[in-house]
């Protein structure tokens, strides 16, 4: 960003992410615990914490990703890969991901794998859905079933058309997922429906609402990248990446570091994205529960794209 140095911050994170690593033990005992004992709670209960699992699990993942929280890519893969949510690979996260912090022009959908905009003269049924899911109710309630379609259903494109390692992604997560299942239905009895709808349909919710005010169309690109502040109990589930503007000015940082990277660099960052920033989540349930974050359509470049929240990523 043009204000922030964000060379500053490379190098300079600890060899081993305690705080990271002690999260991810959490999790993943969490997870272990609650799918062993779900067939004995309510399911409110088990709803509340599974999805909260499986949306701090994936915050966990973009953590790994960005290279936490160890110097080793291999042992942070290990540590991220499990596919808890079923049906995002690891590896195609990684890929997407680092294709959208690599996207000179955020937001626009050809360019930004994480835009949530279509482009100019796309066809009334694509800007209908996109339009459902373009207040936060319906990202909420019908995001989630949006997200996995289109995501799949891009997969599936990426496989016909022979994209490269694709297919190998693809039968390696596979196999993590049968594992998955194994532990589910075997050990736990809880059948694929039931993790669905207690766990991966509301994490993946939980997911949505972080990326539905990340990023909004702009003709400056720098001022495409939002911040929600004041989110003590959400930013935890999200690691930070609320503060988004800060992760995308320091991505090498580790999750724990943003709050005073963001505290110290606040003025530039704020002058930097047009001071496009949220009191908190309340702000943004407030505004944009029942109307349109942003038009569906990217205006900045002709037939190219607009976004509405951005990706589980």
């Amino acid at each position: 960003m043009r204000h922030v140095n964000s060379e500053s911050m490379r190098g300079q994170q600890s060899p081993m992410g305690w705080p990271t690593l002690t999260l991810a033990n959490v999790i993943y005992v969490g997870w272990i615990v609650l799918t062993w004992q779900a067939k004995h709670l309510p399911p409110g209960i088990v709803v509340l914490f599974g999805g909260w699992l499986i949306a701090w699990h994936g915050s966990l993942q973009h953590e790994t990703i960005h290279g936490h929280p160890t110097r080793s890519r291999q042992i942070n893969r290990l540590i991220g890969f499990a596919p808890l949510s079923l049906w995002l690979p690891y590896d195609r996260y990684k890929t997407l991901h680092g294709r959208h912090h690599a996207a000179e022009h955020l937001t626009l959908p050809t360019v930004d794998p994480e835009s949530r905009y279509l482009p100019v003269g796309s066809s009334p049924g694509r800007r209908a859905i996109a339009r459902l899911n373009s207040t936060l109710a319906g990202r909420l309630l019908l995001g989630p079933a949006i997200e996995i379609i289109g995501f799949l259903a891009s997969e599936a494109k990426a496989l016909r058309a022979g994209e490269p390692h694709v297919a190998r992604i693809w039968a390696v997560h596979l196999l993590g997922v049968a594992v998955i299942l194994a532990w589910l239905v075997l050990v736990c009895r809880l059948s694929l429906a039931e993790y669905g709808l207690l766990f991966v349909y509301p994490g993946c919710a939980l997911s949505l609402l972080r990326s539905f005010a990340e990023h909004r169309a702009h003709e400056d690109p720098a001022r495409r990248i939002a911040v929600v502040e004041q989110a003590p109990i959400l930013g935890l589930l999200f690691l930070n990446n609320n503060l988004h503007a800060a992760h995308h000015a320091f991505p090498d940082a580790p999750w724990w570091r943003l709050p005073k990277l963001y505290a110290s660099h606040r003025a530039a960052l704020l002058q930097d994205n047009g001071g496009l920033s949220y009191q908190g989540y309340g702000e943004v349930f407030q505004r944009f529960f029942l109307r349109a974050h942003d038009q569906v359509e990217h205006p900045a470049a002709g037939p190219v794209v607009a976004d509405l929240g951005a990706p589980a990523g």
